[in-house]
């Protein structure tokens, strides 16, 4: 275990934008080991392949493997939209989770946070092939997670699925995809449908913004296009919370103030084209006819306050329905809430996690 101090910085995942506030903490939890995994010949699902697809991955933790050779304390924990498996290492999540007597304790669990095709340090258009890479979706990402876990760790069976944002929408097709290789599923901020209405809407827009500009050269841009400038003020909307914006910034110079640092710190740090890739992946994303198949317990939670899935529309509790050991939890607004970022304060939720923990642990 290492302790020092630590500063986490901006976060610029579709997960935080309301929580964008340095944090500065004593770090008290395992710090993590990475690695890449090289995928060869990888095969897109539009048809396109890569010679070498680079994999990046953190690991805090050591496997503990069974009687039978089986590793049985793996997590496998998914990030968000713009994010990287650094997302979760903070004090507000692993200062939470991974910690000594944290429900999901270094020194216990195995736990893997990888970091998905175009984020990271994982391959990504802005590494050279600029809009020449191929046109990834969701069904390559979470093929290229499993990938990490099975080839790359060794892995057959994971303890828990834990996804956020994009990871949530993973985690469902997990859950799917790879039926009886997790014992539980724990969904946070999404829904089980595809991507359409508002949400669908606000992407498009966004996307637009950038496609539309003329300095965005077909992907072949020398400096970042202006047009990345609105499709980040649609980015912040979109993750934000009303509540808490109007008591973090309740004057017009401190949102504004607020709207200038926000602006210049992600223009500092995004890439139109990884954008660009990042939002046009989540295009076919449909796990609604094959909830089913689902056999893991599954703990799914939406906050009251998150703008992307608000509870209005009243899709979760239909659908959870379809899930055998399905569970769905909305969390009231509240002072602890922060919209869709909520799904990365687990000390508003661990409660939820413990339970899943032990409803499903082997016998």
């Amino acid at each position: 275990m290492r302790s020092r101090s630590v500063c986490a910085g901006t976060a610029f995942a579709l997960v935080s934008l309301a929580m964008m506030v340095p944090i500065c903490a004593a770090q008290n939890w395992a710090a993590p080991r990475e690695g890449d995994y090289v995928a060869k010949d990888f095969h897109f699902k539009d048809g396109s392949t890569l010679p070498e697809l680079k994999l990046h991955y953190r690991m805090l933790g050591e496997p503990h493997r069974d009687a039978n050779g089986h590793v049985d304390n793996a997590v496998l924990i998914l990030h968000g939209t713009g994010g990287s498996g650094a997302n979760f290492l903070n004090p507000r999540f692993a200062g939470v989770l991974f910690v000594s007597g944290g429900l999901l304790d270094a020194a216990k669990y195995f736990v893997i946070l990888p970091d998905d095709i175009g984020h990271g340090k994982s391959s990504k258009p802005s590494d050279g092939m600029h809009a020449r890479f191929p046109s990834y979706d969701y069904d390559d990402m979470v093929l290229a997670e499993h990938m990490v876990v099975t080839k790359a760790l060794g892995i057959d069976h994971l303890r828990l699925v834990l996804g956020t944002s994009m990871g949530c929408m993973h985690s469902w097709m997990w859950g799917e995809q790879y039926a009886g290789e997790m014992d539980a599923l724990m969904p946070l901020a999404c829904n089980t449908v595809q991507i359409a209405g508002r949400n669908r809407i606000s992407r498009e827009m966004a996307m637009d913004a950038i496609r539309s500009d003329p300095e965005w050269m077909n992907g072949e841009y020398k400096t970042q296009p202006r047009g990345l400038k609105t499709a980040i003020d649609l980015l912040m909307i979109m993750g934000s919370s009303a509540l808490q914006m109007q008591k973090m910034y309740p004057t017009r110079d401190a949102a504004d103030e607020y709207l200038q640092k926000t602006q210049a710190a992600y223009m500092s740090t995004l890439d139109a084209n990884d954008f660009l890739y990042q939002f046009n992946s989540s295009r076919n994303y449909d796990p609604s006819k094959d909830l089913e198949k689902i056999t893991a317990a599954v703990m799914a939670i939406n906050s009251a306050d998150d703008y992307i899935n608000p509870p209005e529309l009243d899709i979760m509790p239909k659908e959870i329905k379809r899930v055998a050991r399905g569970k769905f939890v909305v969390l009231p607004i509240s002072d602890a809430t922060r919209g869709h970022g909520t799904h990365s304060l687990p000390a508003i939720w661990s409660g939820y996690l413990a339970d899943l923990l032990n409803q499903s642990r082997q016998k």
